[in-house]
């Protein structure tokens, strides 16, 4: 597995904290009922807010369809989670920045991102100022 060379993580991209509290800001307005994930109609109403851009019913139901339906099952989100999702919401993004936004939230560096993990990018830079 390629996270266990060297034991070390190359960290060549960090979303500011103006992004990542974005990013953050974006799924709690989106995320009305507090389910601690967002719906189909929820993840539309997201894109719109960081991107500019209504994904169409089968945009929205092909990002949601692509996301294996046994992560909760499996309690982790995998890196091919993480292609297949991204492919879908920003099919131009290089896979290069899709690994390394990866091995930023996965913390522990085991080659899933848990629910802790994935908690922890969430919550990143809410204590700060």
């Amino acid at each position: 597995m390629f996270f266990s060379q060297a034991g070390a993580r190359a960290r060549t991209w960090e979303a500011s904290p103006s992004e990542h509290k974005k990013w953050v800001e974006v799924f709690k307005a989106c995320d009305e009922d507090n389910k601690g994930y967002l719906s189909r109609e929820d993840f539309k109403v997201a894109v719109v807010m960081l991107f500019g851009y209504k994904p169409s019913k089968i945009e929205a139901d092909s990002v949601m369809s692509s996301v294996n339906p046994n992560i909760s099952d499996r309690g982790y989100l995998t890196l091919e989670d993480f292609q297949k999702a991204f492919k879908q919401v920003a099919p131009k993004l290089p896979e290069r920045i899709i690994l390394e936004v990866f091995r930023e939230v996965d913390q522990d560096s085991d080659g899933h991102v848990s629910f802790k993990d994935f908690e922890y990018a969430t919550n990143y830079g809410q204590n700060e100022a």
